[in-house]
């Protein structure tokens, strides 16, 4: 698909440098190599899209069939959108519903009739993008850990 001079499609194994910097760029702290977008790119359960501007990686998006429960759906399959990322100078720009809307298409084909994702409670950014792109806040949740190395009393 092309939009605006942006080109979305289906990720690659060739486009492994570009998905891999958007990934970081998205999670710094996240680890890629070929093996796992080739992975994700067998797998009939999850797609990952690329944005292209003037042939310069600017956006990513990764989502997945989930069939557990997705809080705040109503049905299963969910497509569930993982990762979705647009380069900061182009925000705004209608890139990230671009790649929202194609993930939809996708999550449609896959016999989905809704979408969810998740950010975090302090990303107000990345919720004004998640409404700007159509999606609706269905709830809001704290997730507690408690380490079971030592007794707690």
């Amino acid at each position: 698909m092309k939009r605006a001079g942006v080109e979305i499609r289906r990720a690659l194994a060739s486009d492994w440098p570009a998905w891999a910097q958007l990934r970081r760029a998205l999670w710094a702290d996240c680890d890629t190599d070929l093996a796992e977008l080739q992975q994700l790119l067998e797998e009939d359960a999850s797609t990952v899209l690329l944005a292209f501007a003037q042939g310069q990686p600017v956006g990513l998006a990764e989502a997945s069939l989930r069939h557990d429960y997705v809080n705040g759906t109503s049905s299963s399959p969910v497509g569930f959108l993982e990762g979705w990322y647009v380069i900061e100078s182009l925000r705004g720009k209608g890139i990230g519903r671009a790649l929202v809307a194609e993930v939809a298409r996708w999550a449609r084909a896959q016999g989905c009739s809704e979408l969810a994702s998740d950010t975090a409670l302090d990303n107000a950014q990345a919720q004004a993008a998640h409404k700007a792109s159509g999606f609706v806040e269905t709830e809001r949740v704290v997730y507690y850990c408690m380490g079971l190395d030592e007794p707690t009393e």
